[in-house]
Order: structure tokens, then C-alpha cells, then sequence
């Protein structure tokens, strides 16, 4: 890549008025290297260093990681993983064979070989992620009995460190694998009535037996908890190496507030959340049946303490959870923000659960339904301000609030915001998934605190003007992206475009986007149609033509990949396992002559003539340079 490129990038977002220009990858994604890789991506390795140093030299100025908390052997999906403890499979395994580095060598060069040498060669992604999984585990165990052995100074005082300062969420998430070891069973609802499924949250009557069950387990498996705070100790470590390098790559790293809980933060924090409902997403235009998530939802009678003056212990946990994110991230992306502000729940237990999602309600706006009616004692609402012509899902079902109704609606949101802001991150660097569906409720939310929504273009109703995903409609507070973890890749939608006979329209839609004159628009927009690479490009372009000052790329759009990371509401193996291959950067120059991967320069070129005349004039010398960069990637 020339060596100019970065800064020619730098200047043309800067003439284009956007302010964040960020990669989304998540952690199972990454590529290796050979020799190191055995199946599983991971962001602290040296295949990921040459992938973010790749993105510095494309401009980017941040890359949004997903989840990463600890997943199972028998679920990969890191939405379902823990809030406080980091995967374990994200632990770089190389640095650990070397004597010379800051561990020592805890990991024989001959076991990594070894993995390495078995890695499974195999469509079946359930098979690689299992023998990943496995690999790992069996490598970490021999670190830690390395560890055990030598016990080497200033390791050990540094592990003992990090074992003090992250107690308060080390203890129960290392209890809760011992647990399940000592009764035979992972699934902590399988443990009632015992004291062990509720041995975070006892009843009254049972807080001292519940210490001494404590202290009982800490004593006899100490052994077993130290092993668990170990692999957290590495994990931690290499993700805080990895912020120090991002200083001088220049990139901001966004961490993922999932909403969902894991099994684990499920059991520890039990008495936080509502016994009677579950929270889910209601039929939308993306999943037009629904999805009954099984998460919990957190209980309003535990956001302040009786006085209602104190914050209670939902406002506590909220307040550890974002400590620890904010002091990990530059920045968040919200995860379905809608579960803070207005969570659409549905009754715990039914053997229909999708029946039961689709007969949901929104937790706070439900203040006199039939079939709801346990829910009126957390309304928000009055009748008179609900429209009854409207699905008690659809936007427009709370039709007018009050001030002191938004700031209701808006306190474990606030909390999210008041963390980030004492820690120092500008309000720009909270991203809220806010995708097809914005209730009343939470609009009036984020307006509260100025902050916009997904753009996700490649979704974009052309029949409607005021479609929200049409780049017009964007806002400057908005992100704009062409796709994201759960839509398919943009280059798997252009072929799909032309097949279909949609790709005209495509075209007419951005040319007029992308050439204001009248004058050889209709030339323009026959190429767009004929031409897949030429559109795809065109829809690239697109966002950065629009108002919005953050823009937002997956991994798979930027490189050129045909295939789909996440297909959201199916259980599929092939979920969560699409990864960026060892020789990306060589598929990447091969697909980039062709027009089939993101070609910045020639992208951010278009969108800059699309401002017209007076801008093609004014930045003409800038033009001329990313056009010549383009020309260089043919």
C-alpha cells in the first residue's frame, strides 16, 4: 500500500465531515498466521497486529469488536457469554512458547505444534470450534501447571494483583464451573431447591449460610479457582498489551454491551431479575415472527434502594459492568438498546415460546392490557397516551411522554452515559444498534442524550422515501453501514440484485445519490446496473455521501467475502464461524484489481464529486490523489 495512503484517507473523510471511520470485527474472525493457528481466530495474536495495522494504513480510525466474554463448548454465539470474565479462547498462545517474553515460557513450542498440526481441515464449523475449544483448554492447562512449578516472581506478584483487584466477579464466575463439576450438572436450574442456585441472591433467613457455603468452597477448591483466575489473568493481560499497541496504530477499540446474560452471569446476579418474564424481540421487519431470547430482565423494583433516592443493586451491577467495559473500551456499541429503555417481554415458562414473544408487551408501556395485566404495576404510561390503532410493538404505540416520563424511561440508559462520561469517553463513542424498529420511548431517549441510530443501507426500502434505512435519512449523529454481523455480505447482495432483476433500480437510486447533474446521470446509472462491481462501490460510496460523521464497515464488506458471519434467529454451527483467511491480504489485492473488494480511495472519490461542482473545484488536488491511489490498486 503507498505510503501516502493514510493520510489521502485522513483528508478525504476529513473534507466529507466524517469523524469516525470504524472496522467491526468480532473475535473468532481473526486471522492467523501458519504455524501459530489451530481453528479459532483471536484479536491478541500476531495475524490480528497485521490486520489492524492494515486498517491504520486504510484510515480507519476504530474497530468495533463484539462480545467478549466466555463462551461454552456447546455454544459459540458470543452474545450468549459472560459479562465480567473475557474468553479464554481469545488467549494468543505463541507468546506463551517464548523465554524471552513477559511469560516466560509457560507453553511448550512442541504442544502448540502439536494443535497446530491437528487443526481439522473440515467444512463442518462445529467440528473446528470444538477441537479449537478443546485445544485450548488442554494448552492453557499445561501453562498453568508451568506456572505452578516455576512460580516465577514477578509473574506471580502480578497474577496475585490482578486475583485482589477483580475479586468481586472472579469468585462466583470460578464458583459457578465448580458447582457444576461437584453436582454433575452446568445447568444451575437443575440445583434447586438447593442453597447453590441461589447462593449470590439467598433469601434473607439464609445470608449466613450462604458466606459459609462460600468460604467452605473457596477452601476446598482453591486449587480450581486459582487455575480459573489464571487463564483471566492472561486473557486480561494480552487484551491490555493489545490497547497499548492500538495507541500507535492510532485506532480506538469499541467494546459490545450485549443484553443478554449468560447462564453463568444469570445464576450470580439471580436476584437482580423479574421472576414472571423474559425479554425478547417482537415481530419486526427483520424477523417478522419474533425472537424468544430467555433473557432475564432486570427487576424496576431493584433500580433504587426503598428511599428511591440511593441507587439499588440493578443500578450497582450496572455500575461495576460499565466500570469495567469503560475501563477496557474507548467506546461502546449498545446492543439493542431498546432492553434498557423499553424491553419487550414475555411470560416466563410457556411451552410455546415463540406463541408467547409474539403475545408480548413492553415492560414499561403496558399500563392496562387484558392479557398483561401483572404489567401494570410497572407502567410508565397512561392509557390516554397509547395509540390503539398501532401493534403494541410498532413505534407509534406511545404517542406523547412528559420530561419526567423520558428521564423514567431513561435511568438505566443514563447509567450507561453517566459512566461514560466519568471516564472520559466523548458521547460520540456510545453507539446504539438501534436498527428497523425505534419505539416512541426510546427515541425520546436518545434525543435526551443526542445520540442517533443505525443505517444499515444495504436493508434500504427504495418504494419509500422515508425509509429508515435509506442514507438520506441519516442523520449526522447517525452510523451508516452497508451491512453488519447479521445480514448477508454486500457482495453476496449485488449478484443477488442482478439475478433478481433489482439491480436497475439500484442504480437509479444512486446515481441520483452520487451525481447531482442531470448530465450523464443515465450513463451512470446504466453502469451501476450493468456492472456488479461498479454498484457495489456506488453503495459504499453512498455512505459516506450522506450527513451521518460516522461510518461503519464489516470485516466481510471491506475484504471482498461472499459469505454470511450470522444469520440472526436460527441455532446454526455455521453461525459465529466465518473467519479472514491466513492469505487475506493477497485476496484482498487480487479482488481489489477487479473492483470485488472495498476500494477506498476510488469509494471516497465518488462521494466527494457527489457534493457537486463547488466541491469537485475545491478539493480537484485531492480528487487527483485518490484517483491515482485507486488506479495503483488495479
Amino acid at each position: 500500500m503507498p505510503k501516502d495512503h493514510r493520510k489521502v484517507v485522513t483528508e478525504a473523510l476529513a473534507a466529507l465531515g466524517v469523524t469516525r471511520w470504524v472496522l467491526s470485527i468480532q473475535d473468532p474472525s481473526f486471522p492467523g498466521l501458519p504455524g501459530q493457528d489451530f481453528g479459532r481466530g483471536s484479536p491478541y495474536s500476531e495475524g490480528a497486529a497485521r490486520l489492524f495495522s492494515f486498517a491504520r494504513d486504510l484510515g480507519f480510525t476504530g474497530v468495533q469488536l463484539g462480545p467478549q466474554g466466555q463462551t461454552t463448548e456447546y455454544n459459540a454465539s458470543p452474545y450468549d457469554g459472560t459479562l465480567f470474565s473475557r474468553n479464554v479462547l481469545n488467549v494468543a498462545l505463541t507468546p506463551l512458547t517464548d523465554p524471552h517474553g513477559p511469560w516466560g515460557r509457560l507453553l511448550s513450542p512442541d504442544t502448540l505444534a502439536r494443535f497446530v498440526s491437528e487443526r481439522p481441515f473440515t467444512s463442518r464449523p462445529d467440528v473446528r470450534y470444538g477441537f479449537a475449544f478443546r485445544a485450548q483448554s488442554a494448552a492453557l492447562d499445561e501453562a498453568w501447571a508451568t506456572f505452578q512449578r516455576e512460580q516465577p516472581t514477578e509473574l506471580s506478584r502480578a497474577f496475585a494483583s490482578f486475583q485482589r483487584d477483580n475479586a468481586s466477579w472472579l469468585t462466583p464466575d470460578s464458583l459457578f464451573d465448580v458447582l457444576g463439576a461437584e453436582r454433575g450438572d452446568a445447568d444451575w436450574r437443575h440445583w434447586e431447591p438447593s442453597l447453590d442456585a441461589r447462593l449470590f441472591s439467598p433469601h434473607p433467613e439464609e445470608a449466613d449460610a450462604a458466606e459459609a457455603r462460600v468460604h467452605e468452597l473457596e477452601t476446598r477448591h482453591a486449587t480450581s479457582l486459582d487455575r480459573y483466575a489464571f487463564f483471566q489473568f492472561l486473557v486480561h493481560s494480552q487484551h491490555a498489551q493489545l490497547r497499548e499497541r492500538a495507541v500507535d496504530w492510532g485506532l480506538k477499540f469499541y467494546g459490545d454491551l450485549q443484553i443478554g446474560f449468560s447462564p453463568r452471569d444469570a445464576w450470580a446476579w439471580r436476584g437482580l431479575f423479574l421472576r414472571t418474564d423474559l425479554m425478547g424481540a417482537p415481530p419486526s421487519r427483520t424477523n417478522p415472527e419474533g425472537q424468544p431470547w430467555n433473557y432475564p430482565v432486570m427487576d424496576p423494583a431493584h433500580y433504587f434502594e426503598a428511599d428511591a433516592r440511593q441507587p439499588g443493586p440493578v443500578l450497582r451491577f450496572m455500575d461495576a459492568r460499565l466500570g469495567k467495559m469503560l475501563g477496557e473500551y474507548d467506546g461502546l456499541r449498545i446492543d439493542h438498546p431498546h432492553g434498557l429503555v423499553c424491553p419487550w417481554v414475555y411470560r416466563a415458562g410457556e411451552p410455546d415460546a415463540l406463541r408467547a414473544v409474539q403475545q408480548g408487551a413492553r415492560l414499561f408501556s403496558s399500563p392496562d392490557l387484558p392479557d398483561h395485566p401483572e404489567l401494570a404495576r410497572y407502567a410508565i404510561v397512561g392509557p390516554e397516551q397509547l395509540d390503539r390503532t398501532q401493534s403494541r410493538h410498532a413505534d407509534g404505540w406511545v404517542r406523547s411522554l412528559t420530561p419526567a416520563q423520558v428521564e423514567r424511561y431513561s435511568v438505566l440508559f443514563d447509567a450507561v452515559v453517566r459512566t461514560a462520561q466519568r471516564q472520559g469517553r466523548a458521547r460520540e463513542d456510545l453507539l446504539c444498534e438501534v436498527l428497523s424498529t425505534m419505539p416512541y420511548e426510546l427515541g425520546c431517549v436518545l434525543a435526551r442524550h443526542g445520540l442517533g441510530r443505525f443505517r444499515v443501507t444495504q436493508k434500504a426500502a427504495l418504494d419509500n422515501p422515508s425509509d429508515v434505512y435509506r442514507s438520506e435519512n441519516a442523520a449526522p449523529d447517525d452510523w451508516v453501514m452497508v451491512g453488519n454481523h447479521d445480514t448477508p455480505s454486500l457482495w453476496r447482495w449485488v449478484g443477488t440484485w442482478q439475478w433478481r432483476g433489482a439491480s436497475r433500480a439500484q442504480a437509479a437510486y444512486l446515481s441520483q445519490r452520487l451525481h447531482p447533474e442531470p448530465e450523464g446521470r443515465e450513463d451512470f446509472a446504466r453502469r451501476l446496473a450493468e456492472n456488479p462491481a461498479e454498484l457495489a462501490q456506488a453503495k459504499f460510496a453512498d455512505l459516506f455521501a450522506c450527513r451521518a460523521r460516522n461510518v461503519m464497515v464489516f470485516f466481510a464488506d471491506l475484504l471482498g467475502m461472499q459469505e454470511t458471519y450470522n444469520v440472526p434467529g436460527t441455532v446454526d454451527a455455521r453461525n459465529w464461524s466465518l473467519r479472514v483467511p491466513e492469505d487475506w491480504a493477497q485476496r484482498y489485492r487480487e479482488r481489489l484489481r477487479v473492483g470485488a473488494a472495498l476500494d477506498l480511495p476510488r469509494v471516497l472519490a465518488l462521494a466527494l464529486r457527489a457534493r457537486g461542482a463547488e466541491s469537485r473545484t475545491r478539493h480537484a488536488a485531492l480528487l487527483r490523489r485518490l484517483d491515482q491511489l485507486s488506479h495503483a490498486g488495479e
